[in-house]
């Protein structure tokens, strides 16, 4: 892959340096069902954990609910438009597993499938290539009662649900990930409780992580049997851990983060094993392992997806909360682009990799509607720029990286959150649902046609 910039760089006289990105280079945005579709109980559609732990009060800011989120999926085809508009090469959605399949198994529910039948067609039309993710949070209720993700039961059950998506749409729909981010689902989740189903305990945690890890394994084994020639992947999110000195002390510490904190899904999937180091700190908690799983986890794969926001800055004390100087976005979340190229090096250095996907990077920031209805979000337009930057300059250092993906497409809901923080390149009035491309998506539509960044 030839991805040497065509540089104007004239240092500090003001000029500007351009980078040029391989031609078949993949320009995308993401969402995710829960947050956009809406028709939470429409056509057939079951109930999910998100349905469930957004109605139960004090689980989201101001009571938000995913109810009618962005509506989308009344307003696919607008949406789909807009997406023609922005010039996107790409789009990466997941499906809602009780919207095909209403108690998580058994029955089809054909309403839900023809949705993402009629979205996949439509995109397509579009010239816009679907990368389509099988679970994105919102597992069905019914399968949560049953023991959810701690039940090892459901990790055929989700493999059966991949065949299905599969044999629908896979002469259609070319590239798969499993998951996404199942770090959140065990940590969030089943850790800390501040995702759905909201549970709190460690050894139920790292038993749920294990599961999501074989149910991934048998799900691309799956697949790989309707159709070996698809695209399978995963998406993984990471923070790069930075020391915050020289010191040994320091340094010795931010190594022992990463290597406790995020290894756990990348030496599973890319090494066959458990990290030591994170082995260790389960201690008591750690999971039931059966004969075969690592094997079975460790399947080859096609593609991996990162989704990357910030950076953690460790000392020997612990993770430093605010970092001066530095500007942070409305989660709290330190802009550090440098440490998405570190972060790209050092799992390639790492790890024996597939090509990969930058799936998810994005801001939240407060956006202002002037009084003529346009969005002028300079950080977040700035935010990216600087991250696509990074993303070029991994590239020449010998970094596979085939396309990336903005996070998000729409505002939309936020998971704890609710509707309090923005994410999106088009502004949503939950409202009236009119949508408006803001500054950063007007932007992003000049280097997706020019498949150039400057750094200006």
């Amino acid at each position: 892959m030839n991805c040497r910039p065509a540089l104007n760089n004239q240092g500090r006289e003001g000029k500007v340096s351009t980078y040029k990105f391989p031609p078949d280079f993949v320009w995308g945005a993401a969402t995710a069902s829960y947050q956009i579709e809406g028709a939470w109980n429409e056509d057939g559609k079951g109930e999910s954990i998100w349905d469930r732990f957004s109605h139960t009060p004090g689980k989201t800011a101001n009571g938000d609910t995913g109810d009618v989120a962005c509506d989308h999926y009344h307003r696919y085809r607008d949406d789909v438009a807009l997406m023609r508009q922005l010039g996107l090469k790409a789009y990466r959605f997941s499906v809602s597993w009780p919207r095909v399949l209403t108690n998580g198994r058994g029955p089809v529910n054909l309403h839900g499938l023809d949705f993402y039948d009629r979205l996949v067609d439509t995109l397509l039309e579009a010239n816009i290539v679907p990368f389509l993710t099988l679970y994105h949070w919102d597992l069905p209720q019914v399968l949560q009662d049953e023991g959810g993700w701690t039940n090892r039961d459901i990790c055929p059950t989700f493999a059966d649900y991949a065949a299905l998506m599969v044999k629908r749409l896979g002469d259609r729909v070319k590239h798969w990930a499993t998951f996404n981010e199942p770090k959140v689902v065990m940590d969030n989740g089943h850790l800390n409780g501040d995702h759905a189903p909201g549970l709190q305990d460690p050894a139920t945690a790292y038993q749920v992580g294990h599961h999501l890890m074989v149910a991934h394994g048998m799900a691309v084994q799956a697949i790989r049997a309707i159709d070996p020639n698809l695209y399978i992947g995963i998406v993984l999110n990471h923070w790069p851990s930075y020391s915050a000195s020289d010191s040994p002390e320091d340094v010795a510490a931010a190594e022992r983060f990463w290597l406790q904190s995020e290894t756990l899904f990348l030496d599973t999937i890319f090494k066959a094993h458990y990290p030591p180091s994170r082995w260790e700190l389960m201690g008591e908690d750690i999971p039931s392992i059966c004969n075969g799983d690592l094997v079975l986890i460790s399947q080859r794969l096609d593609f991996l997806g990162l989704n990357y926001y910030s950076r953690h800055l460790v000392s020997a004390q612990g993770i430093i909360d605010h970092v001066p100087g530095s500007e942070y976005t409305e989660m709290g979340w330190e802009v550090h682009p440098p440490a998405l190229r570190n972060l790209l090096n050092k799992m390639n250095d790492g790890y024996d990799l597939p090509p990969i996907y930058i799936t998810e990077n994005g801001a939240a920031f407060r956006d202002e509607v002037t009084s003529d209805g346009a969005i002028h979000d300079e950080r977040r337009l700035e935010y990216i720029r600087q991250h696509l930057i990074q993303v070029y300059l991994a590239m020449e250092d010998g970094v596979d990286i085939r396309g990336y993906f903005a996070w998000s497409l729409l505002d939309n809901f936020e998971w704890g959150h609710g509707y309090t923080k923005r994410f999106g390149i088009v502004h949503v009035d939950y409202e009236t649902q009119e949508r408006t491309i803001k500054d950063s998506g007007q932007w992003y539509s000049r280097v997706i046609e020019s498949n150039t960044v400057s750094d200006s």
